[in-house]
């Protein structure tokens, strides 16, 4: 079969390789969508501590079951199915108290397991064991299911968050994350929903899809003043930084009104993970500042419900649609930022 296979930095091929055989406890696919997301270019340029090449990669993935190995149960030939990405343990302290996004032992699909860029993979057990393999609702595609991946890290944050009704709420990433954020930030009550980017044909792209109240172009203006005048002065209620850049943290404190709630959803650079912060600000405005690390399997089920009942369609944010023998356009047009989101057909 074909497969995406990740040998070193820049070193990325499709190749033949034998097709997978089930084991016992697992679950083989054929893959129907893999998508695509940021960690992927990053994973092409740079690799990743946790990925031991050769390997194959793409973790956003749907596909159906089409062989079923010893000792599962509930499931048929021909399932629709979506994957986890982030597989915990089910046995440490985290996941024992139900935070199974921050299990101190995860792997991950693409990084430890072989992943779905690729016409088959295995479901491994250790997926299985989390009840980490979905079904897809009726309704919907593969390609709306592989999605359901990134929306269930957004809908992971904004359960920390705690978005009230009518409140303000800003997302800083015109990428795919981000228009994901404003439609579940609208599902979950808010009120106004502003949009920042420094990239002015993403914005364009993104606002012409999702429709935010205000589109705020960071290379443009002063974005923390234009909040405020936007806001009659008070700030942003809640404000999510979908984005890796460190001045989006400072201006997300900047910006945040009295009482107000600041997810850092994006990480860092880990050449350059600290910001600074007006300690004084977060202490006389009663600010909250939460992390968010991506999503338990709970999550995942979440966000196909979401999918399935149009509280946040996705659909129209797939812009591109590429065979698996192009897959390597896709990484481009990723880092280009020329579409919202590309998912990888097999």
């Amino acid at each position: 079969m074909k497969a995406l296979r990740f040998y070193a930095p820049e070193d990325v091929r499709i190749e033949d390789v034998p097709e997978p055989e089930v084991g016992p406890g697992e679950v083989k696919i054929r893959v129907r969508n893999c998508s695509t997301c940021g960690t992927d270019v990053k994973i092409f340029y740079n690799g990743h501590q946790n990925l031991t090449p050769p390997r194959t990669i793409g973790h956003e993935i749907a596909g159906e079951i089409v062989a079923i190995g010893d000792g599962v149960d509930g499931w048929e030939l021909g399932d629709r199915v979506q994957v986890i990405a982030a597989v915990p343990c089910g046995d440490c302290y985290e996941c024992s108290r139900g935070w199974m996004e921050v299990c101190q032992n995860q792997t991950s699909v693409g990084y430890q397991y072989e992943g779905g860029f690729a016409e088959y993979m295995i479901v491994p057990r250790e997926v299985m064991k989390v009840d980490g393999l979905n079904r897809i609702p009726d309704g919907i595609g593969f390609d709306e299911a592989s999605a359901a991946e990134p929306l269930a890290c957004a809908i992971n944050a904004q359960r920390i968050l705690g978005i009230e009704d009518g409140d303000t709420v800003v997302v800083f990433g015109a990428g795919p994350i981000g228009a994901m954020h404003i439609r579940l930030a609208r599902a979950n009550g808010a009120g106004r929903v502003f949009l920042i980017d420094v990239n002015t044909e993403r914005l364009q792209m993104t606002a012409d899809a999702v429709h935010p109240d205000e589109v705020i172009n960071g290379a443009e203006v002063d974005v923390v003043e234009k909040v405020k005048e936007l806001t009659d002065g008070r700030g942003a209620d809640a404000i999510i930084t979908a984005t890796a850049a460190n001045v989006a943290q400072e201006q997300a404190i900047s910006m945040a009104a009295r009482n107000g709630k600041i997810s850092f959803f994006g990480g860092l650079p880990k050449t350059n993970p600290t910001i600074t912060c007006d300690s004084n600000l977060v202490h006389y405005r009663q600010l909250r500042i939460f992390g968010a690390n991506g999503s338990a399997p709970k999550h995942n089920k979440m966000a196909l419900e979401y999918i399935a009942t149009g509280k946040v369609p996705v659909k129209d944010l797939i812009t591109e649609h590429i065979p698996l023998e192009n897959v390597l356009d896709a990484f481009d047009i990723v880092k280009r930022g020329a579409a919202i989101k590309v998912t990888v057909e097999p």
